[in-house]
């Protein structure tokens, strides 16, 4: 069954320049289905179409009208007051008026009981009970706790709340309201890792449609099924998540390229030959007339066209010598705010060249850290840095002390250059013709971004210091600045939630967390697989020890009877804590079987721990 489905879909702000051009797709009820492209190509505009949030100029649009849709771009006006407990429970506001009339109708039968009001009630009750009625505080606590929406942000209002902080509990609301096609556009901004892994997983268990716009590459991979790319307003189709999608497209590239080689040779070829028959056909008709046939065959030749590669960035960061062997050392640092600490007696020492990720959750005081580091904020402890090293920061909040300049007069004036250097840089980071004389104010996220790379990158550094460097940038911009990082050769040190670019670079990391600094001197994935490890050995210490029974009595052909016994007893219950793992991964949403199937693993766990004991005493 067909959820979604668009035909010849045109969208235009300025007549004559469609911004979506003919755009024709579908998509089939469960499926999960990434949108990629470049910031601008339209990817947010199809999801408001889709909503009926804005109009469109031609073409069709079919939504299934028997299901929910939820858009999480949108952040609803909520009345002054509203906590963000309220903004949660809003998601029930269906069972919220059933239950109100299952409470009108007790008060009435307390009078008058008669036939017609008691099937009213069985209905309604059914109908609270089927919808979740009595599981909703289980469901909200479920999906806070994911999301990383704490008991005292939760009684906060939600107009106080940070941009990010109400995107996120905005989400959590949708996610509540169980809608049936879920329309995510970027869903991972302004999550942790910790509540990102969450969402993929909970996307994976997903019974219903999603179609979501990210950037998050490592997200794309783990949650897409197939990926539709939006280019100058068309779709182009990939059957594969985002590792598949990239595969796909060189190959796609590499392959039209050689069309095209191979046609614009032969077209050479027999332009080479039409032009020597027409001159040797001067005085022989026969040769004339089989020149103009060769060329009305070249004509008919169907034309590849020559593929684009995408416009890339040319640019690198200026470095500086780096002598010495110690960038930085920091001895008993700490900071906290009033009673709250965010870290204490931190001592760590970094060397020239290394690559470092600061990790760790929302709020857990990371910006703050490189605020420290950088000494735009008090702290307790010593911060000694090495007598060359030079430092270059790309915040994560950007700001100008000019906004009403144009990009162009910002280089000329801030980096004193001279006009043609300006034009030079700016056209390197893609600023070019009349982009230059945009002001700063008004331009987006991401092309701020670009803004301060493309003045921090003229500056001779040797050391980078990066907070969450790929925010607001699409995946072109994303794998550019990765390019730029590459050829970096001096120390880096960044705070990032994008999995993929931690994965690149992080060569140290860095957790903050309960208070303290924890040093992986690893990559991301040999640091997850000890957090894992670690994980596992919690549960286990925290499984209850049987106390130890006397070594049973009896002969040594009873025992190996015993021990054969044991291990054919151990075996089936390890398969079935295997299968039971996998029931709990496909359970992640569903709470209730959730906590059935962690029980039931539990008691197996325990009646393990009970066999291999008596194993290894009849062993003995």
């Amino acid at each position: 069954m067909v959820d979604i489905s668009v035909k010849n879909l045109v969208k235009f702000f300025v007549i004559g320049e469609n911004l979506l051009d003919g755009l024709t797709f579908e998509i089939q009820e469960g499926e999960r289905v990434a949108i990629l492209g470049r910031n601008g190509c339209g990817k947010t505009t199809l999801l408001k179409i889709l909503t009926g949030e804005m109009d469109f100029d031609d073409g069709e649009v079919y939504v299934n009208p028997n299901k929910r849709v939820g858009l999480i771009s949108q952040i609803p006006h909520f009345p002054q007051g509203y906590l963000v407990e309220d903004v949660l429970h809003s998601a029930f506001s269906g069972l919220w008026n059933i239950r109100r009339r299952m409470e009108t109708i007790e008060r009435q039968m307390q009078q008058d009981t008669n036939g017609e009001l008691l099937r009213e009630y069985d209905r309604l009750a059914a109908a609270f009970q089927a919808g979740g009625g009595y599981e909703t505080d289980v469901e909200t606590d479920k999906i806070c706790n994911g999301l990383g929406i704490t008991r005292q942000q939760r009684r906060q209002e939600f107009d106080s709340l940070s941009g990010g902080e109400k995107t996120r509990v905005n989400l959590a609301r949708l996610l509540l309201e169980k809608t049936d096609i879920l329309l995510l556009d970027e869903p991972t901004n302004h999550l942790d890792l910790r509540s990102v892994e969450w969402l993929e997983s909970y996307v994976n268990a997903f019974k219903g449609t999603v179609l979501t716009i990210s950037h998050d590459r490592y997200f794309i991979d783990r949650v897409a099924q197939r990926v539709i790319e939006i280019t100058d307003g068309h779709a182009e189709f990939y059957s594969g998540n985002y590792s598949f999608y990239m595969d796909e497209k060189q190959a796609r590239f590499d392959l039209q390229m050689k069309q095209y080689e191979q046609e614009q040779a032969k077209l050479k070829q027999l332009g080479f030959t039409v032009e020597r028959m027409k001159g040797w056909g001067i005085n022989n008709r026969t040769l004339y007339r089989r020149a103009m046939s060769i060329q009305h065959r070249m004509e008919r030749i169907r034309k590849t066209e020559k593929p684009k590669k995408e416009r890339t960035m040319k640019a690198s960061f200026g470095e500086k010598d780096f002598s010495g062997d110690v960038v930085f050392k920091l001895k008993g640092l700490s900071k906290s705010y009033g009673e709250h600490m965010l870290f204490a007696d931190v001592n760590l020492n970094v060397e020239g060249g290394e690559r470092i990720a600061l990790l760790g959750d929302n709020g857990s005081g990371k910006t703050t850290f490189l605020n420290c580091l950088l000494g735009e904020e008090a702290c307790q402890g010593k911060i000694q840095f090495g007598p060359t090293v030079k430092i270059g920061y790309l915040p994560q909040i950007l700001r100008f002390d000019h906004p009403e300049r144009s990009l162009y007069d910002t280089m000329l004036y801030e980096k004193n250059c001279t006009p043609q250097t300006a034009r030079d840089r700016l056209g390197a980071f893609l600023f070019q013709g009349e982009d230059v004389f945009k002001t700063v104010g008004t331009l987006s996220g991401g092309e701020q971004s670009r803004l301060r790379l493309c003045m921090l990158m003229d500056e001779k550094i040797n050391l980078l210091i990066l907070d969450e460097p790929t925010n607001h940038l699409d995946i072109a911009s994303r794998e550019w600045v990765e390019a730029a990082i590459e050829e970096f050769e001096g120390t880096l040190l960044f705070v990032s939630h994008d999995r993929y670019f931690i994965e690149k670079f992080a060569e140290r990391i860095w957790l903050l967390q309960d208070g303290g600094i924890r040093d992986f001197p690893c990559g991301y994935q040999k640091y997850r697989s000890i957090l894992e490890h670690e994980a596992a050995m919690k549960t286990l210490t925290a499984a209850p020890v049987k106390p130890k029974k006397d070594k049973p009595k009896g002969g040594t052909k009873d025992s190996e009877k015993r021990v054969r016994a044991l291990e054919r007893e151990i075996e089936k219950l390890e398969q079935n804590i295997a299968l039971l793992d996998k029931k709990i991964e496909e359970a992640a949403s569903d709470y209730q079987e959730l906590t059935r199937l962690l029980g039931e693993k539990e008691e197996l766990e325990a009646t393990l721990m009970e066999r291999m004991e008596q194993w290894e005493q009849f062993s003995e």
